[in-house]
């Protein structure tokens, strides 16, 4: 691995375990094993390295969501796959973390892949239902827009709550509790 991906490397976990504020670029080129003047030398500091940082984060979760989203299966079949995939819940997500960090919130640069990423989710999930109510698989009313936030919304309190429990069965509940809701919309043809 190459300095500059390892220094970017680094600096997720230590964003996604410490925040931005408990990221210092000492803790960063220790993390990489990297020395003061090659992070200097790729990075003009801290905050266009946790531009990378962020940036590629958002990539990898926007990627994972996709890869169970696509195509192939009914509107529901996706929505469960999305809810249940592989997660560590009790780590939370890299992503969602990162909106209760005030110095990430704070700057718009930071916030953006933030903000992209999640509108972006909201987007897609709001597309495959409207797909699924368009084919018969789902059964109105449904709002696409409105179930598309309750879905990341019960993804990123599962997180909150089997993070506060210390289980990852608050996160199943949650998902659970959402599926069947879900569930009582599934059209004839899903």
């Amino acid at each position: 691995m190459s300095t500059p991906e390892r220094l970017i490397e680094a600096t997720r976990e230590l964003l996604w375990e410490r925040g931005y504020v408990g990221t210092s670029p000492k803790a960063i080129q220790q993390a990489a094993g990297a020395g003061q003047g090659s992070m200097y030398h790729h990075f003009t500091g801290k905050p266009d390295l946790a531009l990378a940082a962020i940036r590629r984060t958002a990539e990898e979760m926007r990627a994972a969501a996709e890869a169970v989203l696509e195509g192939g299966t009914s509107a529901y079949a996706r929505i469960e796959a999305y809810l249940r995939r592989e997660r560590d819940v009790l780590r939370g997500c890299p992503v969602g973390r990162l909106t209760m960090d005030p110095d990430v919130m704070g700057s718009p640069e930071l916030r953006a892949p933030v903000h992209e990423t999640l509108d972006r989710l909201r987007g897609r999930l709001a597309g495959i239902v409207q797909e699924g109510l368009d084919r018969g698989e789902l059964t109105g009313p449904l709002d696409p827009a409105a179930l598309a936030a309750t879905i990341v919304a019960t993804v990123q309190g599962g997180y909150v709550l089997a993070r506060s429990s210390g289980s990852p069965e608050a996160f199943d509940t949650a998902v659970d509790g959402l599926l069947m809701l879900l569930s009582a919309h599934k059209g004839p043809s899903s």
